[in-house]
């Protein structure tokens, strides 16, 4: 019976981790094309002179970025891919045909950062993050970042 409540607790997590989710007031970073578009809070950076990266203090503190790859199929993650990539399976939070979010890198002390790598499909291609950050940024916030990736909607407004 419980491994039944588990499941059911599972699938109704599912459909929010697959949404893109934009926080109120943070800043959208856009990808060189405009294509593609991530949020980050608002008291993050744009990153030298590119639009299409964010950084919190430095970019040793945390660094985000977004790409896109037109014409590119969007699938999941074979598990041949997932070995050759060094994924364990705690570390693969989604993989599903709406988004890929795994975490590549975990850190060892407070100087040594996490990294997190993202995909969904886009309009024409897909869209592609990968977060750079210090333990200092909690958890919460990396994976809003992560999950606020997605296609430029056609009437959205500003960017970072």
């Amino acid at each position: 019976m419980r491994e039944y409540l588990v499941s059911t607790l599972i699938l109704f997590c599912l459909p929010s981790l697959s949404a893109q989710v934009v926080p109120a007031n943070w800043q959208i970073v856009k990808d060189a094309k405009n294509a593609c578009q991530i949020a980050v809070p608002p008291d993050w950076s744009p990153y030298g002179d590119t639009r299409s990266a964010a950084i919190f203090q430095d970019t040793s503190t945390a660094l985000a970025v977004v790409t896109s790859q037109p014409g590119q199929t969007f699938s999941p993650l074979t598990e041949f891919f997932q070995k050759v990539l060094n994924i364990g399976k705690e570390k693969l939070f989604e993989n599903t045909n709406k988004r890929i979010f795994y975490q590549d890198k975990t850190s060892r002390g407070a100087d040594d950062p996490n990294s997190y790598t993202f995909s969904v499909p886009g309009k024409a291609g897909t869209c592609s993050g990968h977060l750079t950050f210090l333990p200092s940024i909690t958890e919460d916030v990396a994976r809003k970042i992560s999950l606020s990736l997605g296609p430029v909607p056609e009437s959205h407004g500003g960017s970072l």
